[in-house]
C-alpha cells in the first residue's frame, strides 16, 4: 500500500508536544512516521479493504454467529464455517451450498436434543431439503377417506415393526440420485439404529390446493 511521505500518525497528536519539537517547517518528523504503522493495524487507516485491529475485536462477536438470515457483515465469513462446525461436532458437507451449512450449525444444539426422535429426523433432512419432510410411521389407524389406501397410508394387520416412510420433496429433480444418496446418509446417522426406513423423492409443481403452499411443498423461482 503507497504511503504519502508527508503523512504525520493522528496518533502524534495525542502525545506531549514534546515529541513534536523535532519538527521543521511542515515536514514529518521520525515518531510522526513510525506511529504510522501502529495506526494502520490498530485502526485500519488509509486501508479501506481491511479493517483494524479495534474493529475486528470489536465485531468479534460475528464469528460465532452462523447467521443464516443475517447479511455478510453480522455473521462468520463462509472460511469459518467449518471451524465454527468443529464446535458441534458437525461435519460439514463439501457439497451443501452455504445456506445449508449455516442453518445446520444454527440448529445443531437443539437437533441433538431431539436426535433419534420423528421429529429430530425431519428437521434434519428438511436443513438438507429446504423443502417439506415428512415421515410417516405407520400406524395411522383406518380411517376411510382419510387412509384408506392400502400400500400407500395403510397396512391390513399394520405396518412391520421399526419400519418408517420418508417422503421428501425436493426443489428440483435434476441430480437426484445423488440427492438420494446425502439424504440416506442423513437418515442413517440420524435415525433409531434398530429401524429401516423407506425413501421417497419427489418434485411437485405448483397446484393451487395441493401444492401451493410456499416453503411446505412449493418454491417460487
Amino acid at each position: 500500500m503507497a504511503i504519502d511521505p508527508n503523512q504525520v500518525s493522528s496518533l502524534l497528536d495525542s502525545l506531549p508536544a514534546a515529541f513534536q519539537d523535532d519538527r521543521t517547517g511542515g515536514a514529518p518528523n521520525f515518531l510522526g512516521r513510525f506511529l504510522l504503522g501502529f495506526e494502520h493495524v490498530l485502526l485500519g487507516v488509509g486501508d479501506a479493504m481491511r479493517p483494524g485491529l479495534e474493529e475486528t475485536i470489536a465485531h468479534l462477536y460475528r464469528y460465532f454467529e452462523p447467521g443464516a438470515g443475517l447479511a455478510d457483515g453480522e455473521r462468520a465469513p463462509k472460511t469459518f464455517l467449518q471451524w465454527l462446525a468443529g464446535w458441534m461436532a458437525l461435519t460439514l458437507r463439501e457439497d451443501w451450498d452455504e445456506l445449508r451449512q449455516r442453518d445446520l450449525i444454527a440448529k445443531a444444539v437443539p437437533l441433538y436434543r431431539m436426535r433419534g426422535t420423528k421429529r429430530g429426523v425431519e428437521e434434519f433432512v428438511r436443513i438438507y431439503s429446504r423443502l417439506g419432510v415428512t415421515i410417516n410411521e405407520l400406524t395411522t389407524s383406518f380411517q376411510v377417506g382419510v387412509h384408506s389406501t392400502i400400500g400407500t397410508d395403510t397396512m391390513l394387520d399394520g405396518g412391520p415393526p421399526f419400519y418408517f416412510h420418508v417422503d421428501v420433496l425436493l426443489p428440483q429433480a435434476d441430480q437426484r440420485e445423488a440427492q438420494r444418496a446425502v439424504i440416506s446418509a442423513v437418515l442413517d446417522l440420524q435415525k433409531p439404529a434398530h429401524t429401516q426406513y423407506r425413501l421417497t423423492l419427489d418434485t411437485p409443481i405448483f397446484r393451487i390446493n395441493v401444492n401451493s403452499t410456499v416453503g411446505v411443498d412449493t418454491l417460487l423461482g
